[in-house]
């Protein structure tokens, strides 16, 4: 996605220092080791008209480093896949150009499945933050220009589909500024069971386009700094608390109704914030625009969310409404891929098909947990229901995510 006014800031877990950072677009692209050097394999190959590059996670040398099978590629389409090999330390992987992050993997667990994502680079310098490493900076070079976008029949049908993907996250980020006012109505009456109700209706506005919005910071901060990070600000959990900013967003409202279960003047300070913070976020937001695989790209983002954080009970942790917010990501991902389906119908209709099959079996496996009597319409994701489910929806993520990873390169390449 492209906007003056977009920059895609990580979602924080600890504060780190990144001053003069040149980077971009490429997620994945350089890498970080212990020695304080990128680790080169090889170098870079090219495949179906993308410049393959492989980043592995790892702890072996002693030192959580970054491994990069190539530092230098040539402009154009780039896919890069992720494997965290044993790195407990590292869990998310970043580029940036001028503190603007351009492209960014997170979740990444060791011993999970490797992750990719495809990404077009002009001609530049870059450099690669990968958190947690000894290193956790390094350059990346992008020679040449990339050339122009291809035209014809197949991407006029994939521009077609970005721009009516543009008008649903902002038809989300509408809903979503009705749906947090009617939460602050409601804590500011100090209704607790209201507050409730509207705090499961808001919840999935965000977790829809969530991969799409979650990289804007106010004027006058850093993308590092979580005090002007719409995304800290919004959506921070428990776990991803940054001690020098303090709680803030929709999750410290659900603390307040859900775990001490009541309504104060902090609490209603937090509402507060969280709809003026809402809105501006609509309001920076108005200058989205996509391209086809960044809607690939963010459709997997969605579910890594899911996987990483809703699975494991970590985003719902006082309301247990993990699985409303699931299906949120769920939908928000199927909505992606539903813009770009008619174009990549005509670029590989085989995979268009095995991506179809697997959204309808996650479907079916999720609407298992449907009950219209609980808030948010699903059954409480509580530690007893993960115990003897979360295994069963994990995988059936799984199986989503692996066809879909392809499909970014499919429609950032095709002709």
């Amino acid at each position: 996605m492209q906007s003056s006014l977009s920059f895609r800031a990580r979602r924080v877990r600890t504060v780190a220092g990144l001053a003069g950072v040149l980077g971009a677009v490429a997620l994945v692209a350089a890498g970080c080791s212990g020695d304080g050097d990128a680790t080169a394999k090889p170098g870079a190959t090219s495949s179906g008209g993308s410049t393959k590059v492989d980043v592995t996670l790892t702890a072996a040398s002693g030192a959580d480093a970054c491994e990069l099978s190539s530092t230098s590629v040539p402009a154009g389409p780039v896919t890069f896949t992720v494997t965290n090999k044993d790195s407990a330390a590292i869990n998310e992987v970043e580029l940036l150009l001028n503190n603007r992050i351009v492209g960014e993997k997170e979740n990444l667990a060791p011993g999970l499945a490797a992750v990719s994502f495809t990404t077009t680079l002009d001609g530049g310098a870059y450099e690669f933050y990968c958190p947690g490493a000894e290193k956790d900076t390094v350059a990346f070079t992008v020679s040449g220009q990339a050339a122009a976008a291809p035209t014809g029949s197949v991407q006029s049908i994939l521009a077609e589909g970005t721009a009516a993907y543009g008008t649903f996250v902002q038809s989300q980020l509408a809903a979503m500024v009705v749906g947090v006012n009617n939460l602050k109505k409601a804590v500011d009456a100090g209704d607790l069971a209201a507050a409730q109700q509207a705090y499961a209706t808001a919840r999935p506005f965000y977790e829809k386009i969530e991969s799409d919005v979650d990289g804007f910071v106010l004027p006058g901060f850093k993308a590092t700094d979580n005090k002007g990070n719409l995304d800290y600000l919004i959506d921070m959990r428990a776990s991803s608390l940054d001690p020098a900013v303090g709680w803030h967003g929709i999750h410290a409202v659900e603390r307040d109704l859900f775990g001490t279960k009541k309504i104060d003047a902090g609490t209603k300070k937090y509402a507060a914030e969280l709809a003026t913070n809402v809105a501006k976020l609509q309001d920076l937001a108005k200058g989205l625009e996509f391209k086809p695989e960044d809607l690939a790209n963010g459709a997997a983002g969605l579910l890594e969310e899911v996987q990483a954080n809703k699975i494991t009970g970590e985003e719902e942790k006082y309301s247990h409404l993990d699985l409303a917010t699931f299906a949120g990501n769920v939908e928000g991902a199927e909505q992606a891929f539903a813009d770009l389906q008619p174009g990549l119908e005509k670029i590989d209709p085989d995979l268009t098909a095995q991506v179809t099959a697997q959204f309808d079996a996650v479907k079916t496996t999720l609407k298992k947990y449907q009950d219209n009597s609980v808030l948010g319409g699903y059954v409480l994701w509580t530690p007893e229901l993960r115990k003897t489910d979360a295994a069963t929806l994990s995988r059936a993520i799984q199986g989503l995510q692996q066809p879909l990873s392809k499909v970014a390169e499919k429609v950032a390449t095709a002709r």
